[in-house]
């Protein structure tokens, strides 16, 4: 790709916050119904959107970065002087706390986009359009439904008082490039059913006839907007004291209608500043791009209903722009063991654009394991009389097969609900949702070998298989 290109998504920033156009007002906040700034006297306006927001993926051409994307500079003071453009006075900021301020002589609210250093103000911001009585009804109806297994003192405790409004951090890169993948893929031909053994062994088996194919896709793509965590505590997957992995499962967000980056949208909500540079992202990203790539191929081989195995991958870049992104998330965090050795942090996020809620609870194990043996027990007893009822002589295989289902239907019950509170396993499907735009796929199969084989699967099939790549820095 050609030599990186910086867009200033700070140009036209002013040190005064913006102004109402119809009043001059500089008193202003977010309209949670639209999204839209609205001053103190009810005026509604839309923010700036950058011309690199409008244009189309395709448009895209070598390696882009917004002036808000790039290196955080590490060596900048945390504490910056801000000079009022309404009265003057000067306000100082620790930028570690919080990343906007008002003048306390004349209450202008003022804007940072161009005092502060680089990395810590994005290039564009998806404002709130829920408001947060809406985000606690959410947040307690999800609670509700799980109350039955949720421990007795979070129950005491819980409240949505704590909600917060949050800005996380995000990256959001649109690459065009070309793809080639190319591997092995089968096709199941027809299927025969054979009988093997003699007396008491003797059984039937499946034989498959399989076809092989060597299997080729070339094809250009376009991906928007791909979403990545820019802060390092939640990118990747779940800390063991914390279920990041909430917040990470409530995206996709609607990031074509971002805007360029105006602190008023700021006001009532707090935020958090990446930790993060594109160096210690692009592997990340990286693999993402594949992924999606290849999940959005599995249309164009469908004949190999065995699968395919994809051997050898490479995506030539023609260009990536990336830009640092504020999103927007209702946040609900519970403290479950305070200060012990097992403490831990469980939060119900809700995505403040798409409504979309997924959040941990603290477990009554107890109560769970309890009915979970229960259940076992029940099902245990129900096998064990109908076995006893239509056996004659069987009783000690049919007590041992009792017992054993009992333990697993047991098991997976204290699992299905365990998951439904815990949600370890819940995050982005990014494979799935990343926005993929492919053209001129071409196809380039020839078949090798026909065989037969025992196996109903493909083992080496890697197509429905999803990478993740996690973070370290």
């Amino acid at each position: 790709m050609a030599e990186q290109k910086i867009i200033d998504t700070a140009v036209g920033a002013k040190d005064g916050q913006t102004k109402c156009p119809k009043c001059g007002a500089t008193d202003i906040s977010i309209n949670e119904n639209t999204g839209e700034l609205r001053c103190n006297f009810r005026f509604t306006f839309q923010a700036e959107v950058i011309e690199d927001m409008k244009s189309g993926v395709g448009e895209l051409s070598g390696d882009e970065m917004g002036s808000g994307a790039v290196d955080i500079d590490k060596n900048a003071e945390s504490m910056v002087t801000l000079k009022c453009s309404s009265c003057g006075a000067e306000v100082v900021i620790n930028l570690n706390e919080s990343s906007q301020a008002r003048c306390h002589w004349c209450r202008n609210m003022l804007s940072i986009n161009s005092k502060v250093p680089n990395g810590t103000v994005p290039d564009v911001i998806l404002p709130f359009n829920m408001k947060k009585e809406e985000a606690k009804s959410l947040i307690s109806n999800f609670v509700g439904k799980r109350k039955f297994y949720a421990h007795p003192k979070f129950k005491s405790e819980f409240t949505t008082e704590n909600v917060m409004g949050v800005y996380f951090p995000y990256m959001l890169v649109d690459m065009k490039g070309h793809a080639t993948f190319e591997g092995v893929g089968e096709h199941e031909k027809s299927r025969r059913t054979v009988k093997k053994g003699s007396g008491d062994n003797k059984r039937e088996e499946t034989i498959y006839t399989v076809e092989s194919f060597n299997v080729k896709r070339e094809c250009d793509v376009e991906i928007d907007d791909l979403t990545v965590e820019s802060s390092s505590r939640r990118a990747g997957a779940s800390e063991e004291n914390e279920t990041n992995n909430i917040i990470n499962a409530i995206l996709p967000f609607d990031t074509e209608n971002c805007v360029k980056f105006d602190s008023n949208y700021l006001h009532g909500y707090t935020s958090e500043k990446r930790d993060t540079n594109r160096k210690d992202l692009q592997k990340v990203v990286d693999s993402q791009e594949e992924e999606a790539i290849k999940f959005a191929l599995n249309r164009s081989v469908s004949e190999y209903d065995r699968g395919v195995a994809w051997e050898n991958v490479h995506v030539e870049k023609e260009g990536e722009k990336w830009l640092a992104a504020y999103l927007p998330v209702w946040l609900y965090s519970y403290v479950e063991n305070p200060g012990k050795h097992n403490q831990l942090i469980h939060y119900v996020a809700v995505n403040a654009r798409t409504k979309e809620t997924i959040g941990s609870v603290p477990v009554n194990k107890e109560r769970m394991l309890l009915v979970s043996g229960f259940i076992g027990f029940i099902t245990f007893a129900l096998l064990l009389f109908f076995c006893l009822a239509s056996s004659s002589g069987g009783e000690l295989k049919g007590l041992g097969l009792s017992v054993i289902l009992g333990i697993v239907v047991g098991g997976i019950y204290f699992a299905c609900e365990y998951g439904k509170y815990r949600n370890t396993a819940a995050r982005h499907h990014f494979e799935h949702e990343t926005k993929i735009n492919l053209k001129n796929v071409k196809k380039a199969d020839s078949r090798v070998k026909e065989f037969e084989t025992e196996s109903s699967l493909f083992k080496d099939a890697n197509n429905t298989l999803v990478h993740i790549e996690k973070l370290h820095v």
